[in-house]
């Protein structure tokens, strides 16, 4: 009795772990999946046929206790979202919590996720940095762009394509138009695509340009003042 939490492709296929498929085919008894229909599509693909269940944002507090249940019961359960690896920016933090509450083993597999390829690919730091994943639309929205314009490190937001222009305008407010960052969009899919510069290039970049998939943003850290020696 088991939880697994498996990373699913964020785009190529190819990008499923070994380790995932086997225990998607071999080991689970039940794949509990964000969305059935859109995971049906993978497992599909790579002939896995075993029994699903649907888990998300809307379901979940209804549902985990239910799937705790089946594993206390001798069940292996599989965790996936619809790309990427469960919890982050994904449902599967409530069922894992759960899990670690009642005593059930759960076991991560590494894997996929999108905002590690594009901290890489941006060419800004890398050995600090913080993910923040989606931004409050409305509520807290300006007071945590303000915090995330403090932070000593750089920080990776998720966007959405028809957010993208606002949220460049308001980092270059609170961050200073200069600042350093780049916006990668359709990771590991074909038309993948990784822009860099400052945010007010970006900006207007994509004003012109309009963005379309799903899109990470990186933006660097303040530039450290040099400190000046004094005789005194």
């Amino acid at each position: 009795m088991k939880l697994f939490v498996v990373p699913t492709p964020i785009g190529n296929l190819e990008d499923i772990t070994l380790r995932a498929l086997r225990i998607l085919k071999d080991e689970a008894t039940l794949i509990v999946a964000e969305d059935t229909r859109t995971s049906s599509f993978m497992l599909s693909h790579f002939e896995i046929k075993k029994p699903m269940q649907s888990f998300h944002k809307f379901n979940e507090h209804s549902a985990v206790d239910r799937i705790v249940d089946r594993i206390e019961n001798g069940e292996v359960v599989a965790l996936i979202s619809d790309a990427g690896t469960p919890s982050i920016s994904d449902p599967g933090y409530l069922l894992v919590r759960r899990c670690v509450d009642r005593g059930v083993e759960v076991e991560c597999l590494p894997g996929a996720t999108a905002f590690v390829p594009a901290l890489v690919d941006s060419g800004l730091p890398a050995d600090c940095f913080m993910f923040v994943g989606f931004l409050p639309v409305k509520k807290g929205r300006q007071t945590k762009l303000k915090e995330l314009s403090e932070l000593s490190c750089t920080f990776i937001l998720y966007e959405s394509p028809h957010r993208l222009v606002k949220t460049l305008e308001q980092l270059s407010e609170v961050c200073g138009v200069e600042r350093q960052a780049s916006v990668s969009r359709e990771i590991s899919k074909k038309f993948e695509q990784t822009v860099r510069g400052s945010l007010k290039e970006l900006a207007s970049h994509f004003t012109t340009t309009p963005p379309k998939g799903e899109i990470v943003v990186v933006v660097a850290p303040p530039k450290r003042q040099k400190r000046t020696e004094s005789n005194d």
